[in-house]
């Protein structure tokens, strides 16, 4: 017990010391290393994290115009039958515009009633990241890997890229924010 409580000590001090500016050089050196040996032995932490070179940071941050300010208020005139489905509105919340491109969200109204010829067809994007949440309503997928999978209100998932997926069902009030990096990627369908 003495040995627990002396080692929370050590790491406390080393925390403290890491934020506050105190100790230096050697001294700063060795408090990091032992609180992260104090949390890596309690199993908190698996690895250290490397740090990234100023030279790589400064690159990316000039490969893409500064992002701006994104507000989006609701208002109903801004749901839109032009997007990638037919059977859906899209609200753009502007991320595209402000991030250059680096990245979309819009919030999706899937028109119901589902009708499944026109909308269970098996695809799957080329994109780095896809996130979907369901603000209202349920929605019912398929995603290969995880079979058929009923979102209801409050959840959220990830399709990684290029995963084959599909809607089979959803509410006639469905509403869906979606998140997706780059702004701009293809969407490819596949034969079932």
């Amino acid at each position: 017990m003495a040995k627990k409580t002396a080692s929370r000590s050590a790491a406390k001090t080393a925390v403290k010391k890491k934020w506050s500016g105190l100790g230096a050089g050697a001294k700063k050196s060795s408090a990091k290393s032992s609180a992260r040996k104090t949390i890596k032995s309690k199993g908190r932490v698996t690895a250290a994290k490397k740090s990234v070179p100023k030279a790589a940071t400064k690159a990316a941050s000039k490969a893409r115009p500064k992002q701006r300010v994104a507000i989006s208020h609701h208002r109903e005139e801004d749901f839109k039958a032009d997007g990638l489905r037919a059977y859906a509105k899209y609200r753009d919340l502007g991320i595209s515009a402000a991030s250059h491109g680096l990245a979309q969200a819009h919030v999706i109204r899937l028109r119901g009633p589902c009708n499944p010829d026109e909308v269970s067809k098996l695809h799957f994007h080329d994109v780095e990241f896809q996130m979907v949440y369901v603000l209202k309503g349920w929605v019912k997928t398929y995603m290969e890997g995880e079979g058929e999978t009923l979102m209801r209100e409050g959840s959220a998932w990830t399709q990684p890229p290029r995963i084959r997926h599909m809607i089979l069902d959803y509410s006639d009030d469905v509403e869906l924010l979606e998140v997706i990096l780059p702004a701009e990627f293809k969407t490819v369908e596949l034969k079932a």
